[in-house]
């Protein structure tokens, strides 16, 4: 079984996908966060997968008041990244009804923060690893470090984390498919589950990722293609939980 999670990005407390990460280059699908997440509860997904866009450009949370309408509108777990970079910044995330805190560019940047962390909300800390070819990115993309993806996830091992979300960014919101073989190729390296990211465009590609057979992957997040109807969620569903 795979967990889907629908993306719900924030920027400027709308529902929008970007490409390739460029917030010059936004779609905008929704104007009510709340609605929105209700709509993929309603769907029958059992989890939600969102992001504060401005915030992990800012370095700290701007969509609060969207991210509190989402959690208001629904019953479902969600998890949260963006601009979270500290252990308050986490507790009161995690005291607002958010499940799961992803850390990313604090990952990157400060990685006693993510063994802090897991040691004090054990099961509810993710790490978030972007990749552009091959390599770490932060500050929501902008900034390309000299870090293997794979070498920041074993990093990790043993620390307690619940999930690593390893996205590639060349194929984020594009819809030309996941990167199957570097996920499985991550996913095989650590004990940690990863949840796939960047690139679904249609139900073939979750079909993919579920004939990997990679015991490793445990979810999958599903942006675009959801919104704009290329994917269907019943039979994404059924596909995954099959």
């Amino acid at each position: 079984m795979i967990t889907a999670y629908p993306a719900i990005d924030l920027k400027d407390g709308a529902c929008v996908r970007l490409r390739r990460g460029e917030m010059d280059d936004a779609t905008v699908y929704s104007n009510n966060p709340g609605a929105q997440a209700r709509a993929w509860q309603d769907a029958g997904f059992a989890w939600l997968h969102v992001v504060d866009l401005n915030g992990a450009f800012a370095g700290k949370p701007v969509n609060a008041s969207a991210v509190e309408q989402i959690l208001a509108n629904v019953s479902i777990p969600v998890q949260l990244g963006g601009g979270i970079r500290d252990l308050a910044g986490i507790e009161a995330w995690l005291k607002a009804g958010i499940t799961r805190v992803i850390l990313g560019s604090a990952a990157a940047k400060n990685p006693a923060l993510v063994i802090d962390a897991c040691r004090a909300f054990p099961g509810h800390i993710a790490v978030g690893i972007d990749a552009r070819d091959g390599f770490v990115a932060t500050e929501g993309w902008a900034e390309t470090s000299t870090l293997p993806a794979p070498e920041l996830a074993r990093h990790f091992e043993g620390a307690g984390v619940s999930a690593i979300i390893y996205t590639d960014i060349a194929r984020d919101g594009m819809l030309g498919g996941l990167n199957v073989p570097q996920t499985v190729a991550l996913a095989n390296g650590i004990s940690t589950p990863v949840i796939a990211s960047g690139g679904v465009g249609s139900i073939d590609d979750l079909a993919e990722l579920r004939a990997a057979q990679c015991a490793g992957i445990s979810g999958v997040i599903i942006g675009r293609a959801l919104y704009d109807g290329r994917v269907e969620p019943k039979s994404a569903l059924e596909l995954l939980n099959f």
